[in-house]
């Protein structure tokens, strides 16, 4: 049991306690990430009816890794690739602290070089 600031007894959550062992809280750490980034891949695609293969050519990704990334295979993701997910999907970026906001704008094409 926990004491509250009024001295009050107040009984810990099942949460509470396992989040009180260290390999528990490091496993569920890890696994909350790969969760929150699932959610936040399928966030961006709802309402856009993108086939894996129209996403994957509109990212300029593989299929199999668009593929990998929904069904939840792929729990880590390159932030080069999550750019071009997001891109794809007509969302814009930028990086905020306060009242500081920087834009991450999209990867212009190649330029052809003019030699």
């Amino acid at each position: 049991m926990k004491k509250t600031a009024k001295n009050k007894t107040k009984e810990l959550s099942t949460f509470e306690r396992e989040m009180q062992d260290a390999k528990f809280k490091a496993a569920f750490e890890r696994e909350y990430e790969e969760f929150a980034l699932q959610e936040l891949l399928a966030a961006m695609s709802q309402g856009d009816e993108k086939s894996v293969r129209a996403l994957a050519k509109a990212a300029g990704l593989h299929p199999n890794a668009v593929q990998n990334l929904r069904s939840g295979k792929t729990t880590d993701i390159k932030l080069s690739s999550f750019l071009k997910i997001a891109w794809a999907h007509g969302f814009a970026l930028e990086l905020v602290k306060g009242k500081v906001h920087i834009p991450v704008p999209p990867k212009t094409k190649k330029r052809e070089l003019a030699y």
